[in-house]
């Protein structure tokens, strides 16, 4: 990872800690972890792309005269298309500001300077040291029972949280994932198709619209038992391991279900249309980026691509 900023930067920032090109395989690293303790803004970008060529340089500037209030790391599209595909990056430049290991705001095409700042100025603004309102303490206490899997609980205080801030899309989303996770997908759905257009493009959504699309999927997948004699029979027949793969996400077995498609992938990459890499890339949209199924699984695809 080389720093790319010249030796002007700031004294006791240095270029390397400030800005930095990524990867797929470093993301965790420089952006996930290092926004707990800072705001990072990622540029996603192409060699061909001639706004981004405006964009990039004025937007290191404006990180750097930040002085480490923020962070800038730098990922190139060509070289990182499964982590643009998993972001859902459609057009660039795109850009994303991720902090304590979220992303918190984003913004398509090459602004100007000013808009730059203001948009830096709100993200160190907001990492700032203030209280919390009820609101994000509700939010903190829902996000920390999801991750003991308390989904019912977690679902019933993103409900009070919606009553109160009925616009608050970070609940929804929320909710919309505990439906999910206790089964009950038709609820779900209704939340997703309450949205706007707009809304539901948030980055918010990414993950549960995901994990909608994988349960309706599993729902049709089949038994696990008859696809799991179906592979044993016959270690070459894809379908099956495909179909199991979603039987086996749907029972909580996510990381042997992500092991079945990278199967897939190893024995036949291009089987279906690509159809394993495509479903595994929703499989990691669904878990979340710092997941360590979505870590590990990531570096066993990048193993079986790049081999």
């Amino acid at each position: 990872m080389k720093p790319i900023l010249d030796p002007s930067t700031p004294p006791g920032a240095p270029a390397g800690d400030l800005v930095k090109e990524s990867s797929e395989a470093s993301f965790v690293q420089d952006v996930i972890e290092a926004s707990q303790e800072v705001p990072v803004i990622v540029d996603f970008w192409a060699p061909w792309c001639g706004p981004c060529k405006q964009l990039g340089p004025l937007l290191e500037k404006v990180v750097t005269e930040a002085n480490g209030a923020v962070k800038m790391v730098k990922i190139d599209i060509d070289q990182n298309q499964n982590l643009a595909q998993q972001l859902r990056i459609q057009s660039i430049p795109a850009v994303y500001a991720f902090h304590q290991g979220k992303p918190v705001d984003a913004f398509q095409g090459a602004l100007p300077e000013s808009q730059l700042r203001e948009f830096v100025d709100k993200l160190t603004q907001g990492a700032g040291t203030q209280e919390k309102s009820p609101i994000d303490e509700a939010m903190e206490q829902a996000e920390a029972l999801m991750e003991s899997g308390e989904f019912e609980q977690a679902g019933a205080v993103l409900s009070q949280v919606i009553q109160h801030a009925p616009d608050n899309l970070d609940a929804k989303a929320g909710l919309a994932r505990c439906c999910i996770e206790t089964g009950n997908s038709e609820a779900a759905k209704e939340i997703i198709d309450s949205l706007s257009d707009e809304e539901r493009e948030n980055t918010a959504f990414a993950s549960v619209l995901s994990a909608l699309e994988l349960a309706e999927k599993a729902a049709s997948a089949g038994d696990l038992a008859p696809l799991q004699a179906a592979v044993e029979a016959n270690p070459k027949d894809h379908q099956a391991r495909y179909n199991l793969a979603l039987a086996l996400y749907a029972g909580g077995e996510a990381e042997t279900a992500v092991d079945a498609l990278l199967e897939i992938i190893r024995q036949d990459r291009g089987w279906n249309e690509d159809a394993a890499r495509v479903e595994l890339l929703k499989f990691f949209e669904a878990l979340g980026p710092t997941d360590p199924i979505t870590v590990s699984g990531r570096r066993k695809l990048s193993s079986i691509l790049f081999s």
